[in-house]
């Protein structure tokens, strides 16, 4: 997806991989194996320094409960981040058999974007689900639900925090890769 916008990355596994990096996306997966992951090749540390010194991340689905300032029904030796100020429930949506793909209102994406307004598809897998969004976060695409008055919050951000939780990469809707490709070059020019 990043390629597709003219956007260059590369694979980081260890602590050196981080040197020149002006952003990071932490993909979906499984969130307690992405933390136990990060903490065996030593990356967790100097990633939570970058991280908590301003570098751009964009976390989706498992990425969004490491980002996470609470996480529920997560394993107690489970580790996030906590730099976005959200509280997400792991495997909110249900289990494996429950995942879906839906349309989702991102109306703040789009502008920021300066393209037309229209849903943004999303695929659901396992997806965490944004219990509550602190005053510190912003919500910039949301779930309609039937019955439920209030949409459901499924792409936050906070400062040079991203997180989705649901996985972009697997639709042809780019705006959120353009949205943190932006962030990046905004954080490499400072």
């Amino acid at each position: 997806m990043f390629a597709d916008i003219g956007t260059v990355t590369r694979t980081v596994r260890a602590p050196a991989d981080l040197e020149g990096l002006s952003g990071i996306v932490l993909p979906g997966g499984e969130s307690t194996t992405l933390s136990m992951l990060l903490s065996s090749s030593g990356l967790f540390e100097p990633l939570g320094e970058r991280l908590g010194a301003g570098l751009p991340v964009f976390g989706t689905c498992a990425g969004m409960v490491l980002l996470a300032a609470e996480v529920l029904d997560g394993r107690p030796d489970q580790r996030s981040f906590g730099l976005l100020d959200c509280v997400v429930r792991r495997n909110g949506y249900g289990r494996q058999r429950w995942s879906f793909e839906a349309l989702v209102a991102a109306p703040k994406v789009s502008a920021e974007l300066g393209m037309d307004d229209r849903p943004m598809p999303g695929v659901f897998i396992r997806a965490p689900a944004v219990v509550s969004v602190g005053p510190r976060a912003e919500v910039l695409a949301t779930l309609p639900q039937k019955g439920v008055e209030a949409p459901q919050p499924v792409v936050c951000r906070q400062g040079a925090v991203l997180a989705s939780v649901f996985h972009p990469e697997l639709t042809g809707d780019r705006r959120l890769h353009r949205l943190f490709a932006r962030m990046t070059a905004a954080h490499a020019g400072t």
